[in-house]
């Protein structure tokens, strides 16, 4: 899908655009057995638990009801059919917009009514489970493995029929992972709401566990890349890709800007959000939503007012984005966005550091990566995990021993990191670091190319596009497939004859 771009007023670089943000709706939480809280805030007192009397395992009531699901109960009878972990959540959720009343003696759609049958129909078991046995249906996880569709399950030997429960997970709050949105059958009716984990009351007791037959959803696979650069204007240019049909725009279209100097990119929600260094080392953003195919207006001044950047890195964890630059003290500064709840932290951090040149990051699991050039053209890196909410210690030297590196990217794919620098020979070289495995290959490998003065790339499906900004400015292409195991011969010009490029950056997304 082609970006319409909008004009661009050089005089309104800095005035505010209305962003959009998306935020999650759910219904007001509170203590078990009490009304809900006007502000919808997750209450932790010390109300005391309401019991939830629960029905015995047994088969669905079907005599007379109507199955919304059609055919769901016999195409489940065997506990055998697979169910996508959004088709569970989308399940659960007809409760609990009809409000379903709790009851361990009524049935809807052939499911009691109480927790465990609302997990029973959400799962499609095809039968009536309770909280005695519906461990049977799933496989044991830890709290980080939780992911939508998932359950939490307390069974109480001491009180089964009426003291135990079991709450369906759906997303975490934020990384900090202390409370989710959960939906459960409980008194008054079917909720969804906000849960401290691992529950209001007997925290300690509930087990996490997944469906033995739950799958991954289908998610199209990214194909189209969207390639900026920095023209000899000082303006950002766009041209894109789509690795699917093999096919590239053959043209270059200004996105506007003045005096730009370096670029980075990363896609939330097939938005891709660029960000770039200004005149006097601010930095700026703007967006292009590849749903609706507009690019948002004016370039806007990320908050909090840096000034010096001289190079700059994001990446991406959930929705929230991590901004990092270099300041003009050479030391990495670190700011972060959520874009879906619509803001910025609004002020800067000191990550250390000094001499560093050039920045580049990666994400595997909940941990960001960056890398640095330092003095004498050395890389480093250093990490951030967003699980435990720490960064690292330190800079480390990527192992290897590069020296005279001007310009670096890097990509993932798995839990390998494919590191890529531009030499003091103007070649590109090459080294990789599985973080599964822990550790890196220990050499840096040339692949080529002269002249080259900058680097970006992105990753479809298996294979690792790279892009760089060689002499005259023209931009060239080299792909490495990771499924065979082989770089493309040469380098290939993108396109569209680009010349005088001074920075890029590459995005994928599905549109």
């Amino acid at each position: 899908m082609s970006i319409k771009t909008s004009a661009f007023r050089t005089a309104g670089i800095m005035t505010a655009a209305g962003a959009a943000s998306l935020v999650l709706s759910v219904l007001p939480a509170h203590a078990v057995g009490t009304q809900a809280a006007p502000t919808g805030t997750a209450s932790q007192g010390t109300t005391v638990d309401v019991e939830r009397p629960q029905g015995q395992p047994g088969p669905l009531k079907t005599a007379g009801a109507k199955n919304k699901f059609a055919g769901a109960a016999a195409a489940a009878e065997s506990s055998s059919a697979p169910i996508t972990r959004s088709s569970v959540i989308a399940r659960a959720k007809t409760w609990v917009d009809a409000k379903v009343p709790y009851s361990q003696s009524s049935y809807r759609e052939g499911y009691r009514t109480d927790c465990s049958g609302l997990v029973s129909m959400a799962w499609n078991l095809g039968t009536n489970a309770w909280t005695g046995n519906l461990d049977t249906y799933a496989n044991r996880i830890s709290k980080s493995e939780l992911r939508k569709g998932d359950m939490l399950l307390f069974h109480n030997a001491a009180n089964p029929v009426s003291g135990s429960h079991v709450v369906l997970f759906e997303s975490w709050t934020d990384s900090s992972m202390t409370s989710y949105i959960g939906i459960e059958q409980t008194p008054p009716h079917a909720v969804r709401r906000v849960i401290p984990y691992s529950y209001f009351s007997n925290a300690g007791s509930y087990v996490p566990y997944r469906y033995k037959n739950i799958v991954e959803d289908q998610v199209a696979a990214p194909s189209k890349v969207h390639l900026e650069v920095v023209g000899a204007d000082g303006a950002m240019w766009n041209t894109d890709g789509d690795y699917a049909a093999g096919a590239w725009t053959g043209s270059w279209s200004s996105v506007g800007g003045s005096g730009l100097k370096a670029l980075t990119s990363v896609v939330t929600d097939n938005t891709m959000h660029v960000f770039a260094i200004g005149s006097t080392g601010r930095v700026y953003t703007k967006d292009a939503n590849y749903g609706t195919g507009q690019w948002s207006g004016d370039w806007v001044e990320v908050p909090g007012g840096f000034e010096g950047a001289s190079a700059l890195t994001a990446s991406v964890t959930g929705s929230k984005v991590h901004l990092e630059v270099v300041g003009a003290d050479g030391a990495m500064w670190n700011t972060d966005g959520d874009y879906a709840a619509g803001g910025w932290s609004g002020s800067w951090t000191s990550l250390g550091g000094s001499g560093l040149k050039a920045l580049t990051s990666v994400v595997t699991g909940n941990t960001m990566h960056v890398y640095a050039i330092g003095s004498g053209g050395r890389v480093f890196t250093k990490d951030a995990n967003y699980t435990t909410g720490q960064w690292s210690e330190g800079w480390a030297e990527v192992p290897g021993n590069a020296e005279g590196a001007t310009a670096l990217t890097a990509s993932v794919t798995g839990s390998k990191v494919h590191l890529e620098i531009v030499g003091a020979d103007g070649a590109m070289w090459n080294t990789d670091g599985d973080y599964a495995a822990g550790g890196w290959s220990g050499s840096w490998t040339s692949l080529g190319g002269s002249g080259l003065k900058a680097l970006t790339s992105v990753v479809t499906g298996n294979t690792m596009h790279v892009y760089a900004i060689g002499s005259g400015g023209r931009v060239f292409t080299k792909d490495a497939n990771y499924t065979t195991g082989q770089w493309s011969a040469g380098w290939a010009e993108i396109p569209g004859s680009a010349e005088g490029a001074l920075a890029l950056t590459a995005s994928v997304t599905t549109k």
